[in-house]
């Protein structure tokens, strides 16, 4: 047999498998944007750190977000449970600042840089954000408990595998931040730049 022939009968075998359960999607994005005032690179981060999203007790220069909410399909088979499908629906939505009035030219150079560094790191907690829906996918999908006929144990096994996941995700987004934050980093570059008019 030819290795051509073979080639094309492991594509037509590969082909024929049936589709897997976890289907593909993709998140829906958009973006928020919250009002600044300032003629000045100074005057424009000073406003940002007045009207900025509020985290708790501080307020950011961007906040990314999400809704998460699941269609699944659990089956009881004989005295188990099964998760058979999970398809997400994700919304990622990306709160930014946007000066409220046309900015001097110098500036909005300077501007245009700082906000195309932020949305870029915004972009990236979006990613974690995919990235745990995704894990989350691997974790469930195909899921089998025991003696639970009526499906409410999977539910409590579900849940803890979650919460891990969940916090996963949330201390790689507060690790990225220390990074970006930090002395040198991306974000720290991008804010001097912008109050320094650089």
């Amino acid at each position: 047999m030819s290795a051509c022939v073979r080639l094309c009968l492991s594509l037509a075998a590969v082909l024929a498998l049936p589709l897997v359960a976890r289907a593909e999607w993709k998140p829906a994005e958009k973006v928020e944007t919250y009002a600044i005032s300032g003629q000045s690179g100074p005057e424009l981060y000073q406003s940002i750190g007045e009207n900025g999203p509020k985290l708790g007790v501080v307020r950011a220069i961007a906040h990314t977000n999400f809704k998460l909410t699941w269609t699944r399909d659990y089956q009881a088979r004989a005295e188990a449970c099964v998760l058979v499908s999970a398809r997400p629906k994700l919304i990622i939505t990306y709160t930014l600042p946007s000066p409220s009035a046309p900015l001097p030219p110098a500036i909005q150079k300077n501007w245009e840089v700082f906000i195309a560094g932020v949305s870029a790191h915004e972009k990236v907690h979006g990613e974690t954000i995919v990235d745990m829906v995704r894990k989350i996918e691997a974790a469930t999908v195909g899921l089998s408990v025991a003696d639970d006929p009526k499906c409410s144990k999977i539910r409590v096994e579900m849940t803890k595998r979650l919460s891990e996941l969940s916090q996963a995700q949330r201390q790689a987004s507060r690790d990225f931040d220390r990074v970006e934050f930090g002395q040198g980093g991306n974000l720290q570059k991008l804010i001097l730049a912008l109050v320094n008019g650089g």
